[in-house]
């Protein structure tokens, strides 16, 4: 979903439905086999001109997803992403930004910083997809977004003050910064590295993004 779309409405966006972005089947061969040649920067990514911040450790390859919980772009490459992270190897490290393309993006920022504080991520985080894009869902406010965490089972006092907290605060600010750095153009993206960036736009598809991913993920450990 490209930036300026964000422009839509809540319920216009949730009303596009189908995607216009292939979402990525588990690759099981070369990057260069799948895409049918080699990726190349600026036409299948862009190697940035300053380097992003990276908050991994030494010796680990940082790969960032970027994304918005109501864009159905998002929820639909979800499932491809999971896969990818489950198999990936020991030496990457995936994290997801939620972006904030406008001022109304924040409660759902503030929702995905708040279970990530409460290790709630692997139980919920798919499941704040399937409310908002088959339940229809409008978790675009913060009363609703607690009650429905609390229909979850989580303890709706303690969401609450993850929520508000500081620490979510300045991780809604790092994730403006990530989101800045990498010049984001569009959700679902994938910053890599500090390094690299590419999305649906550039790849021709989500499903041409991750073996892009992997491609410059094997180039960064060949130390290029």
């Amino acid at each position: 979903m490209k930036r300026r779309d964000f422009s839509l409405s809540f319920g216009s966006a949730l009303a596009t439905g189908a995607l216009s972005w292939p979402v990525a089947q588990a690759q099981t061969t070369t990057p260069a086999v799948v895409l049918g040649r080699k990726p190349e920067a600026g036409t299948d990514y862009l190697a940035l001109a300053k380097p992003a911040p990276v908050d991994t450790a030494a010796g680990k390859i940082e790969v960032i997803e970027f994304f918005w919980y109501s864009c159905p772009h998002c929820n639909s490459f979800e499932p491809a992403l999971d896969a990818w992270i489950k198999r990936a190897p020991k030496d990457v490290v995936v994290k997801r930004v939620p972006v904030a393309f406008r001022d109304d993006f924040g409660p759902q920022q503030r929702l995905y910083f708040a279970l990530e504080a409460m290790g709630l991520v692997d139980k919920l985080h798919t499941k704040v997809f399937y409310a908002i894009h088959v339940e229809r869902q409008r978790l675009d406010r913060p009363e609703a977004i607690f009650d429905w965490v609390a229909k979850q089972g989580v303890d709706k006092a303690k969401f609450m003050d993850q929520f508000n907290s500081f620490s979510a605060a300045g991780k809604l600010k790092r994730a403006v910064q990530l989101q800045d750095a990498y010049k984001v153009e569009g959700v679902p993206a994938l910053g890599i590295a500090g390094r690299f960036y590419t999305d649906g736009t550039l790849a021709k598809s989500m499903e041409r993004a991750l073996p892009v991913a992997d491609y410059l993920i094997g180039e960064i450990r060949k130390g290029r």
